[in-house]
């Protein structure tokens, strides 16, 4: 069982017999390390995965269980399989399908190399399988969202009215886009004192990796079922009721606002996401939560989640290599320090150092942003996402940076770039009141570096976006510009790039 499998309804354990069988669980140094993840990362693993082996054994399963400082430990998946199969002798080996490419690609050789039946079993926590996408996507032009997502509420009958969807909308984003006021009461996420078992992994981690990316403490995260039902609880009763209102906005010095913060626990298995939107629905049902709130929420997860994975299986293993507009430049050294200027990055940044977590907003319209804006190689920048955050597995976390976030893909996943000038983090933030730069300022070296980015951007890029519909306004707005006014701005645009490859803060 893998450390994104902790699920006792595994489909692996299924058909299972508690007398016979053996349930092996790895600490694995390649695991941690084929990116340096966050070392909040892989403490939360780590502890969650000894926590829920214990609560196999209580449940009567015999575990296997290899700690990462087992000195008899290989070191990788492959090499802890292997062990197992000479000390068990098993005639089989039962696995639940794992959600990346590169570990089925090592399941999948598991056969030939260790002479033992490998049976792959479908995961059936998520609510479309890959033959009902590949159906899905079959014969369309373009592979959207919305219309997808239409399909996952018609089957799960969430927010339904008969064959209709709730309120007579289907979709009801452009209500949840209100810029928060600091004034606002923002319930905290759940936390949770580490025990003697995370105690134990918080050492761990400070010891192995030192070196990695992220503040190990304060640690907060839950690492049990209960606590991951508990930080369901709190958020459905204290922050969903607000969530759908406020979901797009910014705050500085605020890093939850009315944010879950349970797609760690929904990733790593903790938490049923079939269930958690259920219980979105009934708060809604209910009259505990508005209907914008809770569409908002319950899209997130049958809409987006389950569509990035379709992608991911449908496009991989050549996806992770896309690049539309061929931009080659290295991620800025401030994605790691965050010391910026920019009020906005190094708000987004910090945050992610010391929470290994950032709401979607930040790390679209910030990071994702001021990324694609300046040309940053998408590799890069999915191999930064990949590594920093805590719910970051690559079947969910590539195609929303590679082709949500940096257009990557060239269309297949969104149907246009998410760029954007400083003008809008400026409406859905206050961080423009503390920035060195002016916002308002369009051009010239006090203006935010956003805004000449954005139209060098466009220009740079034209010949590959002139012909997106959605696109042609802004080509229409810079096309009456005049050519002092467009200069004015490539050379603003210049010269940011040009600081930002000499190392500028």
């Amino acid at each position: 069982m893998l450390g994104d499998q902790l699920s006792a309804s595994i489909s692996s354990l299924q058909n299972a017999d508690r007398k016979n069988d053996r349930v092996l669980m790895v600490e694995v140094e390649q695991e941690a390390t084929y990116v340096r993840h966050h070392k909040k990362k892989i403490a939360f693993l780590f502890s969650a995965m000894r926590h829920f082996a214990d609560e196999l054994r209580g449940a009567g399963w015999t575990v296997d269980y290899v700690k990462l400082n087992d000195p008899e430990n290989a070191g990788s998946f492959t090499g802890e399989v292997e062990r197992a199969i000479k000390r068990l002798r098993p005639n089989r080996l039962i696995v639940t399908e794992p959600g990346e490419w590169r570990v089925r690609a090592a399941m999948d050789a598991c056969q030939d190399a260790f002479g033992v039946l490998v049976d792959i079993v479908e995961d059936d926590r998520f609510i479309c399988s890959h033959k009902e996408f590949q159906t899905w996507a079959d014969g369309r032009k373009q592979l959207r969202m919305e219309y997808f997502y239409r399909e996952m509420r018609r089957k799960t009958g969430l927010l339904m009215e008969g064959d209709q969807p709730a309120g007579g909308k289907w979709n009801f984003d452009a209500e949840n886009r209100k810029a928060a006021n600091a004034d606002l009461v923002f319930p905290s996420p759940f936390r949770v004192e580490p025990d003697t078992i995370t105690e134990d992994v918080l050492a761990l981690v400070a010891e192995r990796f030192a070196g990695h990316f992220g503040d190990l403490n304060p640690f907060w995260f839950g690492v049990t079922r209960a606590h991951a039902e508990e930080a369901l609880d709190r958020f459905l009763e204290y922050a969903l009721p607000n969530f759908g209102d406020f979901q797009d906005a910014m705050l500085e010095d605020e890093k939850f606002l009315f944010h879950s913060v349970l797609s760690l626990y929904i990733n790593a298995g903790l938490l049923d996401p079939l269930t958690v939107c259920q219980r979105a629905e009934e708060a809604f049902r209910k009259g505990d939560v508005p209907l914008n709130a809770a569409e908002g929420f319950i899209r997130q997860i049958i809409g987006w989640r389950e569509f990035v994975r379709g992608i991911y299986w449908l496009k991989m293993p050549d996806y992770v290599d896309e690049n539309f507009f061929g931009d080659t430049r290295p991620l800025p050294e401030f994605y790691w320090t965050g010391d910026t200027d920019m009020a906005c990055l190094r708000a987004a940044v910090t945050q992610t150092k010391e929470e290994a977590y950032a709401h979607h907003i930040q790390r679209l319209m910030v990071t994702g942003n001021f990324a694609l804006l300046a040309g940053v190689d998408p590799k890069a920048v999915h191999e930064w996402y990949l590594a920093v955050y805590a719910d970051a597995y690559e079947w969910v976390e590539l195609p929303n940076t590679l082709g949500m976030s940096q257009f990557a893909d060239g269309g297949v996943l969104g149907s246009k770039p998410y760029a954007a000038s400083g003008n809008y983090i400026h409406k859905m933030s206050n961080h423009c009141k503390t920035c060195r730069f002016d916002v308002k300022q369009k051009t010239g070296d006090d203006a935010c570096p956003f805004n000449p980015l954005y139209w060098d951007f466009l220009e740079r890029n034209r010949d590959k976006l002139q012909g997106n519909p959605r696109m042609a306004q802004m080509y229409r707005t810079w096309d009456r510009m005049s050519e002092d006014k467009q200069q004015q701005y490539r050379d603003s645009a210049t010269r940011i790039l040009t600081a930002l490859d000499k190392g500028d803060r």
